[in-house]
């Protein structure tokens, strides 16, 4: 039996079997490949100069993907101007430009929603005093948000209460921060950054300063910026270990996901493992595009049922990593999960939150 997009969007994030979800995937994924020839004139080139045309298709792996690059290069979108609401970029840092993706309200319904859904199999339906470790979002429009300003909106939408931990000029905000940890010190409470932030802007100086702050009912969702934590020797043990200490939070949860399929994150399980929601899927894919087998390492090849705003829903990252297994982790939760090693040797540095 066929389940829709929004249907999928109604059930736990998690719970579809890799049988369940396998024929209802192909079907709405052949849909959404045709949408998007149809009313993308660039998308459409791209698939006529590989000779590949969208008729039925069995599986999603077989459609050519789309490299992360091409939307610094080329405007993509797959409704008309007066459609777009929303505006999503990602910083880049060796000039090639930045990533434009364009949201109607209808991606942009998809995406929230499916955040929502991955965000309280983690965090719960409670809403939580939320602490962000970056500087306050301000009157940025929101209309046009940076990956980074995208990242705090959504994860926001888990809060009762926002507290900034950071000022203007990055540095801490030791009367905001106080402030917070004493009044959710036995509360369970949500503190959300990107990693880069997180480790250099406040765990760093917090242990620098001989400052500890209690949060043991905290849990941390960040991602993004392992590039910089690498050339420092940080692994992510070391990065756990040092936020409990400076913190005492031992709820870590790192999170894998990129500005052209928001929404469609990954995040990290008790046991380490990024898991696939019902509404994504990724294959990793060796240098002759072929599918690697489970274990074995390749480039992380991405595909998301939310977009259709844009054809962003076969996407090739400029990541490595390895799937470990599907339906079978120990947390429970159903569907792939994976690892991610690093980025591709040789590749720009696309600085979603390290710049």
């Amino acid at each position: 039996m066929m389940i829709t997009v929004d249907e999928m969007l109604e059930c736990p994030p998690y719970s579809l079997s890799a049988r369940e979800k396998a024929s209802s995937f192909s079907k709405i994924i052949s849909t959404t490949v045709k949408h998007h020839y149809e009313r993308c004139v660039e998308y459409k080139r791209f698939l006529d100069l590989l000779g590949w045309r969208p008729t039925e298709v069995s599986c999603w792996e077989k459609i050519p993907p789309l490299h992360v690059r091409v939307f610094k290069e080329t405007r993509l979108a797959s409704v008309e101007p007066s459609a777009i609401i929303k505006t999503l970029t990602s910083s880049g840092t060796s000039g090639t430009g930045v990533s434009q993706i364009f949201l109607d309200s209808e991606t942009s319904r998809r995406q929230t929603k499916a955040l929502a859904k991955i965000g309280s199999d983690y965090i719960g339906a409670k809403r939580l005093p939320m602490l962000v470790i970056d500087q306050p979002l301000g009157n940025k429009k929101l209309r046009h948000l940076s990956a980074r300003g995208a990242g705090v909106t959504g994860f926001s939408m888990f809060a009762k209460n926002v507290t900034y931990a950071l000022e203007e000029d990055m540095e801490v905000n030791w009367s905001a921060v106080g402030e917070f940890c004493k009044a959710n010190a036995n509360k369970k409470s949500l503190i959300f950054g990107f990693t880069f932030i997180v480790w250099k802007y406040f765990v760093k100086r917090l242990l620098a300063s001989s400052r500890t702050f209690s949060l043991e009912q905290g849990i941390l969702i960040h991602g993004g910026g392992w590039k910089r934590l690498v050339e420092e020797s940080v692994s992510s043990e070391d990065f756990k270990e040092a936020v409990g200490k400076a913190t005492c939070i031992r709820r870590v949860h790192n999170y894998y996901g990129m500005v052209e399929q928001t929404g469609s994150i990954f995040l990290e399980c008790e046991h380490g493992y990024l898991h696939v929601p019902n509404v994504a899927d990724i294959s990793v894919v060796d240098e002759h595009f072929e599918r690697c087998a489970f274990g074995d390492s390749g480039v992380i090849k991405l595909c998301s049922l939310l977009p259709s705003s844009y054809p962003g829903h076969v996407i090739l990252s400029d990541d490595r990593g390895y799937v470990v297994g599907e339906d079978s982790c120990r947390c429970g939760r159903l569907g792939k999960y994976f690892i991610v090693e690093g980025r591709l040797p040789r590749v720009e540095i696309r600085g979603c939150s390290d710049v």
